[in-house]
């Protein structure tokens, strides 16, 4: 059983898009989703630098679009619902998976997560905030160390790390006090994103969310919030509608990606497909889901890697999915 998973805020590399830009018609994807977008993504692709693609309104539109990009060029013409049994995105992530599931279609989703990352970028220059991941240590003491420096748990992803936001002075005694057997490690976003400070930026946000017309998943789609599928079947809870709703409330709350993990293990899931610019979530599932093959596709020279793990993990899925 194969789940494909896509990454979130803080996977960008400078000069990233510059391999895939070399194979045939992605240049013209590129463009389309530049347009979707209103930002020029093949330049901060290939030659602006890691503070300018750290900015969060252009680091998230460029995120999803390499993803998607990396999608298409694994698949080729087959459909994601014609190989994998689950999707999930973290983070930012989440608008990719929705691409995948079938909710909306690639620019569209490039698109919304413009308008997000606007937002997020907004509030996120109102007040100094930013994020540290929490390696290590024991769970019950990193989150009481995290609230003690009046932090907020905004990440558990499982694996042994939790990340942290919250404001600068927080951060800092975070830093100076890290529980025991722990490391801290800051981030490189823009601000405290998935707790209160966003707030306005959820506000900005949901009603360009709701004005959208999505379509119910036609593979199911964890959620950040809970691990919980959205599958728009008998047998599973969401219309498209739902999906972005909860898209456009992550926005304040934790991303619980260890339950999400928790879920393809019960799922039975074999395989885990990360799209570019893979890496952090593959390690994860290195270190929560023991026996689950996975591929992290950094650059076109893993795409034969991608596809041989679809062909040995990836079945089409029933029209009954026991989610």
């Amino acid at each position: 059983m194969l789940a494909i998973v896509c990454p979130g805020q803080g996977s960008q590399s400078p000069g990233m898009l510059a391999p895939w830009l070399e194979l045939p018609g992605v240049g013209e994807r590129l463009s389309g989703f530049s347009t979707a977008a209103g930002v020029d993504l093949a330049r901060h692709g290939t030659t602006s630098d890691a503070d300018t693609i750290r900015d969060t309104a252009v680091a998230q539109p460029l995120i999803v679009s390499t993803s998607l990009i990396a999608l298409r060029v694994i698949l080729g013409e087959s459909a994601p619902a014609d190989v994998a049994a689950v999707t999930a995105g973290h983070s930012v992530g989440e608008f990719t998976a929705v691409a995948v599931a079938g909710v909306l279609p690639d620019d569209e989703a490039v698109a919304l997560v413009t308008a997000r990352a606007a937002a997020m970028a907004t509030a996120a220059a109102a007040v100094a905030t930013g994020m540290c991941a929490v390696v290590g240590g024991d769970a019950q003491e990193v989150l009481a160390a995290i609230e003690a420096a009046g932090l907020v748990p905004a990440n558990v992803n499982g694996g042994g790390q939790v990340v942290a936001a919250g404001d600068l002075p927080g951060l800092e005694r975070l830093a100076a006090n890290p529980p025991a057997r722990a490391r801290v490690i800051p981030l490189q976003v823009a601000g405290a994103f998935h707790t209160p400070f966003m707030q306005s930026a959820l506000d900005a946000f949901a009603p360009v969310a709701a004005a959208q017309r999505p379509r119910s998943p036609r593979l199911p789609l964890l959620s950040n919030a809970d691990g919980a599928a959205y599958s728009g079947g008998r047998t599973g809870r969401g219309s498209g509608i739902d999906v972005l709703s909860r898209l456009a409330q992550q926005i304040v709350a934790p991303v619980r990606w260890d339950l999400c993990q928790e879920a393809f293990a019960a799922l039975g899931v074999t395989g885990m497909l990360e799209l570019a610019p893979g890496g952090v979530l593959a390690g994860l599932a290195r270190r929560s889901l023991p026996g689950v093959e996975t591929v992290a596709v950094k650059s076109p020279s893993d795409v034969d890697a991608a596809r041989d793990l679809i062909a040995r993990h990836g079945t089409p899925r029933s029209q009954e999915t026991a989610l």
